[in-house]
């Protein structure tokens, strides 16, 4: 029998972690099995060990669940007050995004043990306090900057970190989640940034979205980063919550492209004349049409529940996000089959539903 011990631990006469015991001429005879085996797959290059413990691995992914669970949420309490119809729509896509980021986070920290009434019991208040200033943006432009450049990039980041640092083998399933997940993230991403920019065209300065970015940048460095463990820095003063509290919208809005209507559900009686004759197929089709495009009121209705049940039940949440995102698929269809039957959808009157 013989031990195979490392040469640095002989050398400091101390034994190696975890002896390796051969038995007689097992390894001399596995290598001489080796020889004749004629394959040669991949080698796996992935090494046993992480930077995390088993705990501390969890407590980070509840931290991310929690921000995504909360972003969901606040997203959802904008859809009414945000104008610009191209920034609605992708919204009612965003708050999926992640509202299904949280559900593989969840599902992965009850894999290790951690009760699901325990992961949505959680709660944190410096998340909830950096959310609710987050909320407090003056427009739909200073959402995106908070919601994207702030937030959303340093989860993107953090994720990406979470992958390199844990254990690849023993906690492949996290990294399989988050880059599951990164996939709604980078095309995500990507879109505000040019919607930012379309904002900037439009008339927006920089200089007004320079001072909410650093100022929420500094809130979020006052609680430690997205893992809570970074260093901690002073927060921004003064915070917006602190003098008016965060009231989500009540009134629908739209943006100066659109003519609305109310008090009707009929499209003849808002258009004050027929286009086609009643219930023929050309009338009933241009109905349809419209009523998929004017879903973008369903946008905000089920964003809206979201925000008013939020914390009762996870799973309703992500139901009505499941629900968000498909009204915000249906208002899209409407809006490029107007464009293939020939109109500009905007000369079409929109229905708002209070």
């Amino acid at each position: 029998m013989e031990t195979n011990t490392s040469d640095s631990a002989k050398q400091n006469g101390m034994p190696s972690a975890i002896p390796a015991v051969s038995i007689g001429q097992q390894r001399a005879a596995a290598e001489q099995r080796k020889t004749t085996y004629p394959f040669r797959f991949p080698r796996d290059s992935r090494q046993l060990g992480g930077k995390f413990s088993v705990q501390e691995n969890a407590r980070r992914l509840l931290r991310f669940f929690y921000f995504e669970r909360r972003l969901m949420q606040a997203l959802g309490a904008w859809t009414l007050s945000i104008q610009e119809f191209e920034v609605k729509l992708e919204t009612g896509r965003h708050i999926f995004f992640h509202a299904d980021a949280a559900r593989l986070l969840r599902e992965r920290l009850n894999e290790q043990e951690v009760r699901l009434k325990d992961i949505d019991a959680f709660r944190d208040p410096g998340i909830d306090r950096f959310i609710e200033e987050l909320l407090s943006a003056e427009s739909s432009c200073e959402l995106l900057v908070g919601v994207h450049q702030v937030i959303g990039c340093a989860l993107a980041t953090a994720y990406r970190h979470h992958i390199d640092d844990t254990d690849p083998v023993t906690d492949a399933p996290s990294i399989r989640c988050l880059r599951r997940i990164l996939l709604d993230y980078d095309p995500m991403l990507e879109w505000s940034e040019a919607a930012i920019a379309a904002y900037l065209e439009g008339g927006v300065t920089e200089p007004q979205i320079a001072v909410w970015r650093w100022h929420l940048k500094r809130l979020l460095a006052s609680i430690g980063g997205l893992t809570g463990n970074d260093a901690l820095a002073d927060p921004p003063t003064p915070l917006r919550i602190d003098s008016k509290p965060f009231v989500r919208g009540t009134v629908p809005l739209r943006d100066a492209r659109f003519d609305t209507f109310k008090n009707t559900g009929d499209y003849d009686t808002a258009d004050a004349q027929e286009r086609f004759p009643k219930d023929s197929y050309e009338s009933l089709r241009l109905r349809f049409i419209r009523t998929q495009r004017d879903e973008v009121d369903a946008i905000e209705a089920f964003g809206t529940f979201i925000w008013d049940i939020r914390f009762k039940d996870f799973q309703s949440e992500y139901n009505l996000a499941r629900i968000t995102w498909d009204e915000a698929r249906h208002t899209e269809i409407g809006h490029k089959a107007l464009l293939a039957c020939g109109y500009d959808p905007f000369e079409l009157r929109n229905r708002l539903t209070g």
